[in-house]
């Protein structure tokens, strides 16, 4: 007979997550420890608690998850996780702070139904931030020459250096959309745009946006209005508009949530997988079929 599944949530906020938490016991935790307000120094001593209560035949059925809304954070606590780790000593663990790998994989998976991504060109905008850097990255990965978008250029040209290091290869272009004549030209031969920007920010207007004569999908990834891409809806889910197949963060969310529970389930399958971008992305296309 197993053992109870057990999820240890290290949430570096102040009140732990509760979507985090109700995602976990809908997709089968069976018990659920939360612990808010994480500190790096704190890690060591929850991990092992983790660690050390079972027999290394039962570690996979303890896991941990790194939540919270910094993802910078999440980061350092994966990182101290990891470190914690030793000989067969450990259990599996997944970083999904501000949701941000698994809105980043549903975003890519999404796009990848209306335009084969090998060779494809893509436009993310706002590309600097936790959710944009990613999907520059599940991008990378799949082939798809990427424009890193920012205001700010240096700030897209740190990213590309940060995704080139992780993916070999990988084709990507730094890109300043600070003025409407740098938006067109950055959509000119676009076939995806992606935006990832803050909430309420509008990033591209309708026009703009229609105005990629290349634009087979276009995926706009807040639900606050004003919302990134002008025109679209945020419950858009493939709804063509202006020629091309629409997404908005609700459209994206149902696809967001399957992956979700579907890498937590995934944590307990065995006691030492590391569930990040690429990770949580591959637990996407699986599922996807």
């Amino acid at each position: 007979m197993s053992k109870p599944k057990i999820l240890l949530q290290l949430d570096s906020d102040v009140q732990a997550s509760v979507f985090d938490g109700v995602v976990a016991v809908d997709a089968g935790v069976d018990q659920l420890f939360r612990h808010s307000g994480v500190q790096v120094s704190q890690v060591r001593d929850l991990a092992y608690g983790a660690m050390f209560t079972r027999g290394v035949d039962d570690l996979q059925y303890t896991a941990i998850f790194v939540g919270g809304s910094d993802v910078a954070a999440g980061e350092a606590i994966l990182t101290q996780v990891r470190r914690t780790f030793f000989g067969p000593m450990r259990v599996s663990v997944m970083l999904d702070s501000n949701g941000a790998n698994t809105t980043a994989a549903a975003a890519v998976l999404s796009a990848a139904k209306h335009c084969p991504l090998a060779d494809a060109e893509a436009l993310v905008l706002a590309a600097t931030g936790p959710v944009g850097s990613r999907v520059v990255r599940l991008l990378a990965l799949e082939g798809a020459r990427v424009k890193a978008a920012s205001r700010n250029r240096a700030r897209a040209e740190t990213i590309c250096k940060s995704v080139a290091a992780q993916c070999p290869g990988a084709n990507l272009t730094a890109v300043e959309t600070n003025s409407p004549a740098q938006n067109q030209a950055a959509l000119e031969t676009a076939q995806i745009v992606i935006a990832a920007g803050a909430p309420g920010v509008e990033l591209l207007s309708t026009a703009a946006r229609a105005s990629g004569k290349n634009l087979l999908v276009a995926i706009d990834l807040s639900a606050v209005p004003p919302l990134g891409l002008a025109g679209i809806e945020a419950t858009d889910k493939g709804a063509e508009r202006d020629g091309m197949a629409c997404y908005g963060a609700i459209g994206i969310g149902g696809t967001k949530m399957k992956i979700h529970k579907a890498a937590i389930r995934q944590l307990f399958e065995a006691h030492d997988q590391v569930l990040d971008a690429e990770e949580i992305y591959r637990i996407a296309q699986r599922i996807a079929g």
